[in-house]
């Protein structure tokens, strides 16, 4: 099922348990794909990695506002934020745990030849590119910088 059918089949349920949060989040979602796939005027639609990207930046956006209402003292305005994260997070792939993270940083250091914080864009580009939708661009950077310096 693709990610705009899952999205309004979500947007039932969450219309009937009347969950605002969920339905403002779902809503969220149906915009982002409405919006992308107009955008490229091709009419093709959009391609299951693109709406991958899209969801992740949703996520993102919602931790990152909910990290400048944390620092600022406004947990009222941050909590809303993470509950949206976490229900537009079900629309991701199974995330990846770090140990896993890992171990595919340190095959592809090897496969590269990677030597020190020089190759760092190389083996950021490669890893990030296998693990498209599975691990956070932010946690690949770091095990990648740990193992590299």
């Amino acid at each position: 099922m693709s990610l705009q059918k899952r999205v309004m089949e979500e947007m039932k349920i969450a219309m009937k348990a009347r969950d605002t949060v969920a339905l403002e989040s779902l809503r969220a979602i149906k915009s982002a794909l409405l919006m992308a796939a107009t955008e490229t005027g091709s009419g093709v639609g959009l391609t299951e990695e693109d709406e991958v990207k899209l969801v992740q930046k949703l996520v993102k956006q919602r931790k990152d506002s909910a990290a400048i209402y944390g620092e600022q003292g406004r947990a009222d305005l941050a909590d809303p934020e993470l509950a949206q994260a976490a229900i537009i997070e079900k629309f991701l792939p199974e995330q990846l745990t770090e140990e896993e993270i890992e171990k595919v940083v340190v095959q592809t250091i090897d496969a590269v030849g990677a030597s020190g914080m020089k190759d760092m864009g190389k083996v950021m580009g490669l890893v990030s590119q296998e693990l498209a939708g599975q691990a956070d661009g932010k946690t690949i950077s770091n095990i990648v910088k740990r193992k590299l310096s």
